[in-house]
């Protein structure tokens, strides 16, 4: 019997969060979420618990679950704003307010009261 040398696999790159957009990552959670959702009543019930009462858990994990996602989704709105918003070249202060619209400041010596 000849053992082959075996040759170590290469090592797979280390995850950043550049690699992983936001999206792919929050769809992850729900998924495993809903997995849960299943997995939990079943566990249940085989542990002795009522079927009522795993399906109360199961609604329970589910309207948990609807909430995070829908606050995640806001989440990745906003931070798709802020992404643009970043991305945007800077207004100058003069285009911001309409040509001839001053506010504040002094407009000589009629505009002061008494004077």
């Amino acid at each position: 019997m000849h053992a082959r040398p075996s040759t170590p696999a290469p090592a797979p790159a280390p995850s950043s969060p550049a690699s992983h957009p936001s999206s792919e990552s929050a769809g992850d959670v729900v998924r495993w979420a809903a997995f849960s959702c299943v997995l939990v009543p079943v566990v249940l019930v085989v542990y002795g618990t009522s079927v009522g009462g795993a399906a109360a858990a199961a609604l329970g994990l589910a309207a948990v679950t609807a909430a995070c996602r829908v606050l995640l989704r806001q989440s990745e709105r906003n931070a798709a704003r802020a992404r643009a918003a970043e991305s945007a070249p800077p207004r100058g202060r003069r285009a911001r307010t309409a040509a001839g619209a001053h506010r504040g400041g002094r407009h000589g010596a009629g505009s002061a009261p008494g004077g």
